[in-house]
C-alpha cells in the first residue's frame, strides 16, 4: 500500500470499478483486494471491504462503505487527452458503460464517480490568457465532450 492515496467510497462495487479503470486507463492496476473475515451488520464473511488500485498513476483504495455517501462533483478524476481520438476513446468508455454525460468535458461513470476528459489544447488555450482563454472558455461553455477541433479555431480566433 502507498503511503499516500485517495479513499473513494463505494455502496458495494468498489472491486467492479477498479478493474473497469484499470482496463480503460493506461498507468492503471488492480492490487490487493481485502475481504472481511466475518459477518458484519451490512455483509458477510468474504465480501469485498477494501480494494487497493491505481488509475492513470494515482494510487487508490476503493472502499465499500454502503450507501450512506453518494459521490459528487465535488471530487473528480481529470484525465489530460492529447487528441480527439483519445478524447472520445474515454468518454465513450465511461458514458457508454452506465455512465452519465454532463457539462464542458465532466461526465460520470455508472458509481457516480466524475471524471473530467480535459484534452491538453483546452488546457493550454485557458492558460494563455487574454482573447484566447475566452474564446476557449466560451466555446467549452457550450459542449459536453470536449471538441479538440472547435477549441484550437476558438484560440486561432
Amino acid at each position: 500500500m502507498a503511503k499516500n492515496t485517495i479513499c473513494v467510497w463505494y455502496d458495494k462495487d468498489a472491486e467492479a470499478a477498479a478493474r473497469f479503470y484499470a482496463a480503460t486507463f493506461p498507468d492503471s492496476a488492480v492490487g490487493a483486494v481485502i475481504r472481511a473475515p466475518g459477518d458484519y451488520p451490512d455483509g458477510k464473511q468474504g465480501d469485498v471491504l477494501v480494494v487497493e488500485f491505481t488509475v492513470a498513476g494515482i494510487a487508490c483504495i476503493g472502499l465499500n462503505g454502503g450507501p450512506t455517501f453518494k459521490h459528487s462533483e465535488a471530487f473528480s478524476f481529470q484525465i489530460a487527452t492529447d487528441d480527439q481520438e483519445e478524447t472520445d476513446r474515454y468518454w465513450n468508455a465511461i458514458v457508454g458503460n452506465g455512465g452519465q454525460e454532463s457539462e464542458c468535458g465532466w461526465c460520470k461513470d455508472k458509481w457516480g464517480v466524475s471524471w473530467q476528459i480535459t484534452p491538453r489544447v483546452l488546457s493550454e488555450a485557458l492558460s494563455a490568457g487574454g482573447g484566447e482563454a475566452k474564446r476557449a472558455f466560451d466555446v467549452m461553455m457550450t459542449m459536453r465532450k470536449i471538441d479538440v477541433a472547435a477549441i484550437e479555431a476558438a484560440r486561432r480566433g
